[in-house]
């Protein structure tokens, strides 16, 4: 049976493709299912933003087949790691999760390179070019934990 991690941000078209897209890459794809989803509804069915596409095409990864969903509860019981993007998303997740399982689920990325100070991953969407460049290089230092602490957890 696979483990399942989902990655969530606030529109599912910028931070958590990237990050569905750099986790995939690290882990064996027989072991583990990478996805990701959006607290928000605006982006359901729709591609990552061609930003994301571009940095990602640029580290030699594909994230262009993506397409956009919104979080359900259901995903609680879908997914065994639920990693957020920022704590505007965490207490967005938080708030819909139905038990203390569920709510254990739930992590904030950044977590994993910063533990316990609250670091979010900051919402390239608004900002310059470059802002999709510091994006990337945050979710791939956070995916080289999460990966290697996945890969000696289930084996």
């Amino acid at each position: 049976m696979s483990v399942k991690i989902l990655m969530v941000c606030l529109g599912n078209i910028c931070r958590s493709p990237l990050a569905e897209g750099i986790l995939a890459s690290k882990l064996p794809i027989n072991k583990f299912i990478v996805d990701s989803a959006g607290t928000g509804s605006w982006h359901i069915g729709h591609s990552p933003d061609k930003r994301s596409i571009e940095v990602a095409k640029k580290n030699k990864l594909d994230i262009s087949n993506q397409k956009g969903r919104q979080f359900k509860i259901k995903d609680f019981e879908d997914f065994d790691y639920i990693y957020v993007m920022d704590s505007s998303n965490y207490d967005d997740i938080i708030a819909l999760s139905q038990n203390s399982t569920h709510t254990s689920k739930v992590q904030l990325i950044l977590d994993e390179l910063f533990p316990d100070e609250k670091v979010d991953v900051p919402d390239p969407y608004y900002g310059t070019n470059n802002g999709f460049d510091l994006v990337y290089k945050m979710l791939d230092q956070a995916c080289d934990i999460i990966a290697n602490k996945l890969i000696s957890e289930h084996p």
